[in-house]
């Protein structure tokens, strides 16, 4: 059953439900933050009065359970009964009643974000169609780079064998993790790129884990080796930082997946350090909110790159959103070894990558996917931190 844009569609239960695996020791990657354990993850589901049921994700902010009860708690009385068609109002009514009157709190902003998510999922289910044709975009190729908790901290030999497997699988752009010590670094990044040569897009993560002594050393040779970008050498609101950085070379600096809602973007653009804009559908307030940090953006000529959470939600709906904007850059692809929101909490993959190295988006109403919620009682969150 379909519906027509001017029917209502009254919200009448909105549910949150945290989640967790753990990791195999063969399977976890060493990065900035630590060495994987456990995955996590926060599932939003709203539905409506006569049924339809609509999927988000919020970012699990290493605090799954917390993000969660946000949800099931304070925000959830702000929601139900309201017209899931108005996604405009019912983002304000959460931005007045929680971020603007209690501070941009990260945990409630990521709550947020689930929730609008589900919400669009809803409105182009209703109507139908797939959810980029709701957002005014059309099926096409949109590139994607080899990235989620993967290529990790190695032996330079062991990282080219990983990243091997994804370049000989179409893809033409990888994401190397750094932060481990500069040498280390530029060790590994100057092993692919010999190994893969110039054809090859590589962009760099740093997870906030560089010094500026440590990036001043690096910039210069990761500049050397065509590095497309340094992403979070510093934490999200180190701004004096990253304006120092600017200073020690030409390589764009990549942030934003820790910058919240479109106020935290007009000072990253204003300040103009940090040109590569990493929103998160699933932190930076959801798709209503990335919808209009990518229009500022616009404005000053700059790409849109989105990173990409834990499951196959967010990633689904980043190529949908990526689908449908002006200023699209690289989608994030997941390709961590088996995990299983990617693979087996939906009933298909969220994407498929060409030979090309490009991705489009799902043709299924909505963000194209459907939840097993069995998968759901059988992995209940898992306490502790996600990274030791």
């Amino acid at each position: 059953m379909t519906h027509t844009q001017t029917e209502p569609l009254p919200i009448r239960q909105v549910q949150a439900i945290a989640t967790s695996f753990p990791v195999d020791p063969k399977d976890s990657v060493t990065l900035g933050v630590g060495r994987t354990i456990k995955r996590d993850a926060v599932i939003v589901k709203v539905v409506t009065e006569d049924g339809i049921t609509g999927w988000g994700e919020a970012h699990h902010g290493r605090c799954p359970g917390a993000v969660a009860h946000i949800v099931n708690t304070t925000l959830k009385t702000l929601v139900i009964g309201c017209d899931a068609h108005d996604v405009t109002g019912i983002w304000n009514r959460m931005y007045q009643r929680q971020l603007a009157s209690h501070g941009m709190g990260a945990g409630a902003c990521l709550a947020v974000s689930g929730i609008d998510m589900a919400l669009w999922d809803i409105r182009a289910k209703a109507l139908g169609i797939p959810l980029y044709r709701l957002l005014g975009g059309t099926s096409k190729p949109v590139p994607a780079y080899a990235g989620g908790v993967s290529l990790g901290y190695q032996e330079p030999k062991s990282l080219v064998d990983e990243a091997r497997v994804h370049v000989e699988s179409g893809y033409r752009a990888v994401k190397l993790r750094i932060g481990d010590t500069v040498e280390n670094d530029l060790v590994r990044v100057a092993a692919v790129r010999k190994e893969f040569g110039d054809d090859l897009d590589i962009l760099t993560d740093a997870n906030t884990a560089y010094t500026l002594s440590d990036a001043r050393a690096a910039m210069p040779v990761l500049d050397s080796h065509g590095v497309g970008w340094l992403e979070e050498p510093f934490p999200a609101h180190d701004y004096r930082s990253y304006r120092e950085a600017r200073n020690y070379g030409r390589l764009p600096l990549a942030a934003g997946e820790n910058h919240y809602t479109r106020f935290e973007f007009d000072r990253v653009i204003e300040d103009g350090v940090i040109t590569i804009l990493q929103p998160d559908l699933s932190k930076t307030g959801g798709i209503t909110e990335a919808l209009r940090v990518a229009a500022l953006a616009s404005t000053w000529k700059l790409p849109i790159h989105p990173h990409t959470s834990m499951t196959a939600i967010n990633m689904a709906a980043s190529v949908h959103f990526l689908a449908a904007i002006e200023n699209a850059g690289y989608f994030e692809a997941d390709v961590s070894r088996n995990n299983l929101f990617r693979d087996q909490l939906v009933n298909q993959a969220p994407y498929h990558v060409d030979s090309d190295g490009s991705t489009r988006p799902l043709e299924a109403p909505g963000i194209g996917l459907e939840v097993d919620e069995q998968f759901l009682a059988a992995h209940p969150v898992i306490e502790g931190p996600a990274y030791v």
